[in-house]
């Protein structure tokens, strides 16, 4: 018997070494002076990665364990991988990524509190719908204030670029959620619905372009319409461009464009570029050459010609290597596509009333071009409002910096202040 229980409390730290590393776990790379958070999902048939200060999310990755506490995780996309080992509270290993060999301690994932998701029970009723357009399946979830009629307005949501689900979800945050339960509880209906290959939606993907993602808008549009007699859309980033576009072609009783792009895809790739290394701390002449490389890149995928090569620029290895990246992906179909996009010659033919907003800390979706585009674009109409909201980023949190690092880390998920302005300036519709 002595035998027994000595083999089973052998048996005991073992499983429990293995069964240790599960749940999510984050570190950060130091990489040259630059920290780097990396979060991995340990657990389900499907683990991944999230590289937040990148907003790289869901990135697939394949896990071994031994018995003893070992893990090794292949991240076959990025040609990367860490190994590392159990040490009570931590893993202790290494990262390893093109030559490089870095260490990484990772500590398990604290809850991260989202108090603005909403909780039932509901003053609305919300309905499960699909719809289609071509081939791909759209599934949504309709919500439906309390007493609604035809005469309700209702709003489509269209997400932001990648492939979301229809709460946007991000970091635990889920903008749409919070927007349309706001919505509904001031007499507002709205439907959101997942991106095509994202939850109960089907279509398309590889080669689908913002073109692509309108006409699945335009299709939720239309299938509205049979029961309401106000359809309008709200849109959060490329979402907000796809309502612009939706205004444009006269698809649209009023639309609310949330940090949408109006100058060219070209511009915005640009001025990301820009911030992105400035807040690297790189000097202005590298800025300025690192720049003009990507514009002139950015204008040959459109145009044709031959863009620079990496090898030619007067840059630092990581920077040519960065540069190298951005060629790569420009190469996707949606990304020529969007860098084809300039909103402004389409403006002067909207006229459905417009709500355009931007945070003043958004470095994704500069507030003052973009804004000042629909300014002096959009026709005079009484009831159009463009404001830039004071301290909010580019997800409308209230934030210190704007960048992207920070999105996870608040939690706050939309500024009440600006479903507030939405709410009253929809009341108008009412």
């Amino acid at each position: 018997m002595k035998k027994i229980l000595a083999a089973v409390l052998l048996l005991f730290p073992i499983a429990f070494l293995a069964n240790a590393q599960t749940g999510n776990w984050s570190g950060k790379l130091d990489v040259r002076g630059t920290p780097l958070t990396i979060v991995f999902h340990l657990d389900g048939d499907e683990p991944t990665l999230d590289s937040p200060d990148q907003a790289a999310l869901g990135i697939p990755v394949q896990i071994e364990r031994t018995a003893l506490g070992g893990i090794t995780i292949k991240i076959p996309s990025l040609g990367a991988s860490y190994e590392g080992l159990w040490a009570g509270k931590q893993i202790l290993g290494t990262f390893k990524q093109a030559g490089l060999s870095l260490p990484l301690a990772l500590t398990p994932e604290k809850e991260l509190n989202r108090p603005q998701t909403p909780v039932g029970p509901f003053p609305y009723s919300e309905e499960e719908i699909t719809f289609t357009n071509g081939e791909a399946k759209l599934a949504g979830t309709l919500v439906l204030p309390e007493g609604y009629t035809r005469k309700t307005p209702v709003l489509i949501m269209v997400t932001g670029s990648g492939q979301e689900d229809r709460n946007e979800e991000i970091f635990e945050h889920k903008p749409f959620a919070v927007i349309a339960d706001a919505l509904a509880r001031a007499g507002i209906a709205t439907l959101r619905c997942d991106d095509r290959g994202v939850g109960g939606s089907t279509g398309e993907v590889i080669t689908a372009t913002t073109e692509d993602f309108k006409d699945d808008a335009l299709a939720g549009i239309k299938l509205l319409r049979e029961r309401f007699d106000k359809v309008g859309v709200i849109g959060h980033s490329e979402g907000g461009t796809i309502a612009l576009m939706l205004a444009a072609e006269g698809q649209a009783d009023f639309i609310i464009s949330l940090a949408g792009m109006a100058v060219s895809g070209i511009e915005t790739i640009v001025r990301q570029s820009r911030v992105s290394l400035e807040s690297a701390g790189y000097p202005e002449e590298t800025l300025d050459i690192f720049c003009k490389a990507v514009q002139e890149a950015c204008e040959v995928r459109v145009h044709g010609g031959r863009m620079p090569f990496p090898d030619e620029l007067d840059l630092p290895d990581e920077l040519k290597q960065s540069y190298q990246q951005i060629i790569t992906q420009i190469q996707i179909p949606w990304m020529r596509h969007f860098l084809t996009l300039d909103m402004r010659p389409l403006l002067g033919g909207i006229q459905c009333p417009v709500l355009a907003l931007n945070g003043t800390k958004d470095i994704q979706v500069e507030y003052e071009s973009n804004l000042g585009a629909l300014r002096s674009g959009l026709p005079a109409n009484p009831k159009n409002r463009i404001e830039a909201i004071d301290g909010l980023n580019h997800l409308f949190q209230h934030c210190t910096t704007g960048a992207i690092q920070e999105y996870r880390n608040i939690e706050e998920t939309f500024a009440p202040e600006v479903l507030e302005m939405m709410i009253q300036w929809m009341v108008q519709f009412k």
